[in-house]
């Protein structure tokens, strides 16, 4: 059984950290072979019959177009001393020609029909990844979002779902069918001539394989550098304009360009050596080919010239051979392009492996709905351990009642909304929901019970109706209206020109900061939350709305069990206790009435705010 004892002890060594997660580290072999097991799983789903025999009719069509193309030069033979062999009269041999085209066309056709069977589980694969890995970042920690750069991350992923689909389709299609031509090749030309050929195409193939495998691992850190120096780029990129508003108040666009230009320059260096490098690759694997088709071709002529072999033999040996080294080339190209894909993939994939921090425990339970007091047992906590924000605080919020917090800046006010909405775990001590640790709960159960209205709103770029409706999706119109009136939002809205379908702009940029936040006071309420967390909830709130704002609190409040972190006084008045924090401990606690007489803290305080406003 879970107790809370058992907690205790799972926990008191402080929150798991997330496993490290370096988007632009170096891989290993062991890495591409880890990440070419995993692509397999996708590529052979268990739970997904019908890709596999998508797969199997896929590589049925594969063989029969390879088949069909070893055979093509055949018929070029025949045809060809069908006209050189013939003494008198040449006959046109119809037959063997449409034949010939048909077997062409029937390279191409198996070909399409191949890729037409097959792009099904190509994209299936593409899109299962794609999901799990978006999922598994909306599962990780706030500390991992914390410190990531979206930029960078969104480069990564982009890469690696595109290198997942080149993966698939070359590897599966042309890596090893090519393989697989060459060794039909070779044994087709030692059973009908002799062994050079075999020793020849042999060594040309080894010479380029060796050329290819040092040349492309020599240039792959430039492709390395390449991939680092655009996800900088793309990451100032984005942050720059994200932050658009910020640049223009200081007048910084310069700044920005040079920044963004830096990127690119470095992206340019290495861009350059790349493609100098992937020329002097071709330059060689060009010479070794044509060496080896030129010994070939000599030795074939000459059997021509002794009159041991035909001209259609000539042509034969000269079509397997284009047939061998044409593919051949662009298995220089595709190998390269792969070990680029699998550095991107594994990449992504390494997502996919970090940790979450925070976790649920194997036997956690789902929180059910009802009223819940809150408690805080002696809980320490700090972001990192060089520096403790929460230092034993322990209180209470009863159920149905509403607890104020209030505090300096940096005193660990808002740390209390993120431990009980467990964004983090605390070090030692506990927070508990109905006597029970909220460690013992989902954290998405935990978390559905809990509304929070934040400090600094952030909205999507998409309609005010849209926004509110996000705290419980698929409400009714009349829901989203109701909690907008509750949060005193309903009557600006309707005075703007689309009312509900107003687009919000980017962040929510298009509407002020007061309207941000009561848009997100109605997304709050619409979830039906059984706990209420504001946190500096009114900040950007103008007197008179806040008080009307207020006003509806204070009939929403009474069912719900609502902790207020506020640095105005003004919104706490009415709150049933206020705990003073400073320097991560309670200093003071009461009702506004009994701090004022104290004459400490509080007191101090709110002389502070109400000189200000004189």
């Amino acid at each position: 059984m879970f107790t809370a004892a058992g907690i205790e002890r799972c926990y008191s060594c402080g929150p798991m950290r997330p496993a490290s997660y370096d988007p632009e580290a170096n891989t290993s072999e062991s890495n591409h072979k880890r990440t070419i097991r995993e692509l397999g799983s996708y590529l052979w789903p268990k739970d997904k019959p019908e890709m596999k025999v998508r797969l199997i009719v896929a590589m049925v069509f594969l063989a029969a177009a390879k088949a069909v193309n070893i055979y093509v030069p055949f018929l070029l033979k025949i045809i060809i001393d069908g006209f050189t062999l013939s003494e008198g009269a040449v006959a046109l041999p119809v037959a063997l020609i449409v034949a010939y085209a048909f077997a062409r066309l029937g390279v191409t056709a198996f070909g399409e029909f191949r890729d037409l069977i097959f792009v099904k589980v190509i994209q299936n694969a593409q899109r299962v990844i794609s999901l799990l890995t978006f999922k598994h970042l909306h599962n990780l920690s706030l500390d991992f979002h914390l410190s990531r750069q979206t930029g960078g991350l969104s480069r990564v992923i982009e890469r690696g779902t595109r290198g997942i689909s080149f993966v698939l389709r070359f590897l599966t299609f042309n890596i090893i069918p090519t393989l697989l031509e060459v060794g039909l090749v070779t044994a087709v030309l030692v059973y009908n001539f002799d062994y050079f050929y075999a020793v020849i195409i042999f060594l040309t193939i080894v010479c380029y394989i060796a050329v290819t495998l040092i040349l492309t691992e020599w240039r792959l850190k430039f492709r390395k550098k390449m991939n680092a120096k655009e996800s900088k780029a793309n990451t100032s990129a984005i942050d720059s304009l994200i932050n658009f508003e910020t640049v223009k108040y200081f007048g910084n666009e310069e700044h920005e360009y040079r920044r963004f230009d830096e990127s690119l320059a470095g992206y340019e260096r290495a861009a350059i050596k790349s493609q100098s490098s992937l020329s002097l690759l071709n330059v060689v694997q060009s010479a070794i080919i044509c060496g080896g088709l030129a010994m070939i071709m000599v030795r074939a002529g000459q059997g021509v010239v002794d009159e041991t072999m035909t001209v259609g033999d000539f042509v034969l040996v000269n079509t397997y051979l284009i047939q061998l080294f044409l593919p051949l080339n662009f298995l220089g190209f595709v190998y390269r392009e792969v070990k680029n894909s699998l550095v991107d993939m594994e990449k992504m994939f390494e997502l996919t492996r970090v940790n979450a921090s925070v976790q649920d425990a194997p036997d956690a339970t789902e929180c059910g709905s009802g009223s819940y007091d809150i408690e805080f047992t002696d809980v320490h906590f700090g972001y990192n351990e060089k520096r403790e924000i929460l230092k034993g605080v322990s209180f209470r919020v009863p159920a149905g009642k509403n607890i104020a917090v209030v505090g300096p800046s940096g005193a660990g006010k808002s740390t209390l909304s993120r431990l009980i909405f467990r964004f983090y775990d605390v070090q030692s001590g506990s927070v508990r929901l109905g006597g029970e640790d909220i460690r013992k709960f989902k954290q998405k159960s935990l978390r559905s019970q809990i509304g929070v209205v934040p400090q600094d709103t952030v909205l999507f770029n998409d309609t005010i109706g849209y926004n509110i409706g996000y705290g419980s999706p698929g409400a009714s119109q009349d829901e989203i209206e109701r909690v907008a009136k509750l949060a005193q939002v309903h009557s600006f809205i309707q005075n703007l020109p689309d009312s509900y379908d107003t687009q919000v702009g980017e962040r929510g940029l298009k509407l002020s900061g007061g309207e941000k936040q009561r848009v997100a006071i109605a997304r709050a309420l619409i979830k039906k939350p059984q706990i209420l967390l504001f946190d500096e909830a009114t900040s950007s709130l103008d007197t008179h709305t806040e008080q009307g704002i207020l006003a509806s609190f204070r009939g929403i409040s009474k069912n719900y069990t609502t902790l207020t972190i506020a640095h105005r006084l003004s919104t706490i008045v009415d709150a049933d206790e206020i705990i003073v924090l400073e320097d991560g401990k309670i200093v003071e606690r009461g009702n506004h009435t009994e701090l004022l007489q104290k004459g400490a803290v509080y007191k101090a305080m709110w002389d502070s705010q109400v000189h200000e406003k004189s």
